[in-house]
């Protein structure tokens, strides 16, 4: 064999091994992102099981779903210092093992562990929100849009799957099975995993990183984006907790309203996919803001003022701007920023805010109801909340970068 064609048969076969590399690093990442709802959304069908077999009261029942959380917006902001000192490939890592582990102990049938577990679930699912949208920008810089979309689809779509078969499954093997066997995700994730930890060191930048920190707080536009993060997060879990009682009291039936909470649960996944390959070929997202806001103000009026048998059509046009919310606040956390170490930090502080923000919307919508026992004043809550996504997505959408001081 000549040295030409050596050195063409080397290049070859350096081709095939980046794009298999490639191609395995696509896969953790599907399999990460199918980690990070599934075992959230599985839990709340069983709520009503798990407080009878365990004899705890409903309130602490109800904590199962707010505590994860609670661990996302206290535990984000540490994601991108512990990610600049051992790398994102070890921090996320790190986290499928503990949901690996939380997993399991919820398996165990007693309240120390169905809770404990589900502390260590809301640990690593926060570092895994935090960082990948920072190592898709790092490994995939040209490609951002598309890859968030994958991601997004995966989340949602395990979310939704989890949500319908929890019930099912339970029957067969009860809650504790019911709750465990998406553990086989996270143990799947955990293989394909190994070989970025094996493959990939802390790159050069993220060691140039770690003599000085970012300090995003004194960021105006940082601060839009995070609203802009927090009030989607309040709307989208405030519609999940309390869009089944909204639609009883209208007249649905109790079968009806439940498939109208996972008909805007499949409403999100196609969105998921298509909004951010849109984002990331635009110059400015300020369209997609201004519709993003439309729609959800639509789809309130529509739940709030319409026709009850056009119920599916404003569920699906609330389910759309959820979809494209989520979307574009994830793309926000690479677009307006000029490195993964900055991607990370600004999603560690709009994440902590937005589940913050998440964990309160419930409750206080639910107040509302209490004091006016009536859906109008808590629906026009998330409609004020949806013109303030559209006051702070008018910032957040424009084409500029964050402009960030380094500490130390």
């Amino acid at each position: 064999m000549s040295s030409q064609q050596v050195s063409v048969h080397q290049e070859h076969t350096s081709t095939v091994s980046v794009k298999s590399k490639a191609i395995l690093f696509i896969i953790g990442i599907i399999f990460i992102a199918a980690n990070l709802r599934a075992p959230l959304t599985s839990v709340g069908p069983l709520v009503a099981p798990i407080r009878d077999s365990l004899g705890i009261s409903n309130t602490l029942a109800g904590t199962l779903t707010t505590v994860p959380l609670l661990a996302f917006a206290l535990l984000s902001p540490f994601a991108p210092k512990l990610s600049r000192k051992f790398g994102m490939e070890t921090v996320l890592f790190t986290s499928l093992i503990l949901i690996a582990v939380g997993i399991t102990l919820r398996t165990l049938q007693s309240v120390w562990t169905l809770f404990g577990g589900t502390v260590l679930l809301g640990l690593g699912i926060a570092f895994g929100n935090v960082l990948l949208p920072s190592i898709i920008k790092q490994r995939f810089p040209k490609k951002i849009g598309l890859m968030t979309g994958v991601y997004a689809v995966a989340m949602n779509l395990c979310a939704a799957i989890a949500s319908g078969l929890s019930v099912p499954v339970s029957s067969k093997i009860g809650w504790h099975g019911a709750l465990g066997y998406w553990g086989f995700i996270a143990f799947i994730a955990i293989l394909f995993w190994i070989p970025q930890i094996r493959a990939h060191k802390i790159k050069a930048e993220t060691k140039t990183n770690q003599q000085s920190s970012v300090n995003l707080w004194k960021s105006g536009l940082a601060w839009q984006i995070t609203l802009f993060m927090g009030l989607q997060s309040l709307i989208f879990y405030t519609i999940v907790a309390w869009l089944p009682e909204i639609l009883k009291e209208q007249g649905v039936s109790s079968n009806s309203a439940g498939w109208m909470l996972s008909l805007m649960q499949f409403a999100i996944i196609p969105f998921t996919f298509i909004v951010p390959i849109i984002a990331g070929r635009m110059k400015n997202q300020l369209a997609l803001v201004v519709l993003t806001a439309l729609f959800f103000i639509v789809g309130m009026f529509g739940v709030l003022y319409g026709s009850v048998a056009l119920i599916p059509l404003w569920i699906i046009i609330i389910g759309i701007a959820g979809g494209a919310a989520f979307s574009l606040a994830m793309m926000f956390f690479s677009l307006r920023t000029r490195s993964t170490h900055e991607a990370a930090e600004l999603s560690g502080m709009a994440q902590s805010f937005g589940y913050l923000l998440a964990a309160i919307g419930p409750t206080l919508f639910g107040i509302l109801h209490d004091l006016t026992h009536s859906w109008t004043l808590p629906l026009w809550m998330l409609i004020i909340a949806s013109f303030l996504i559209l006051v702070s997505g008018m910032s957040a959408g424009k084409d500029q970068f964050i402009k960030v001081k380094h500490d130390g």
